[in-house]
């Protein structure tokens, strides 16, 4: 018997398949152009200066950052290179209007990028001063397994698969919901021709 998916948490938006191969082709190549001006970096741990098993850079005119010295933040210029993070593509503009047309638009688009063995642990997207408004991302690459619980660590969790295409978005109760992801799934998509997947997250901050 097939196993019935549970229904997600309240507040936790999916779009399977937002993305058809065409238009994720033309977003990878938006995201390379702004790449090649705001190189990813390895971020690191509070304190302890421990890497981030993903590699990172930002859009828009805020990006966040995490250091040794200087912890979670956010901050306007690149930590490796000291320029200016490139503007949003204007596709993930559209993309934020369309699907929350009564929001202020994103300041910061975070791109991560998971190797085939990186994963993510359960967080909290708490270093904005908005609150109020939803967390949106798009997911390239090879699929992988996210993690959602609610408010609190230890609060019960679930996990559900995005692929390639997927748009994803926190919103009202879930905004504040621990999230990770576990695992990456190798050789599920050949958009990115040496593995891995990108995770593009928009933001508001103030």
């Amino acid at each position: 018997m097939a196993r019935i998916p549970k229904p997600l948490p309240d507040g936790v938006l999916h779009w399977p398949g937002f993305y058809p191969r065409e238009a994720q082709e033309a977003l990878l190549a938006d995201i390379r152009a702004g790449v090649a001006n705001a190189p990813l970096f390895t971020p690191t741990m509070p304190r302890t200066g421990k890497p981030l098993s993903v590699r990172m850079t930002n859009f828009g005119t805020l990006g966040w950052v995490t250091d040794k010295d200087g912890g979670y933040r956010y901050q306007p210029r690149h930590p490796v290179t000291g320029e200016f993070w490139p503007p949003i593509p204007d596709e993930l503009l559209r993309l934020w209007r369309d699907l929350f047309l009564d929001e202020q638009p994103p300041q910061a688009c975070l791109v991560n990028f998971y190797t085939d063995d990186a994963k993510m642990g359960l967080h909290q997207d708490s270093d904005e001063t908005n609150r109020a408004a939803p967390v949106l991302s798009v997911s390239l690459g090879n699929a992988c397994l996210f993690r959602i619980g609610g408010n609190l660590r230890n609060d019960p969790t679930q996990s559900f698969r995005l692929e390639s295409g997927d748009v994803m978005a926190l919103t009202g109760p879930a905004r504040d919901a621990f999230h990770g992801v576990d695992r990456i799934y190798a050789d599920t998509n050949d958009l990115l021709k040496d593995g891995g997947r990108l995770n593009v997250t928009l933001r508001r901050v103030t």
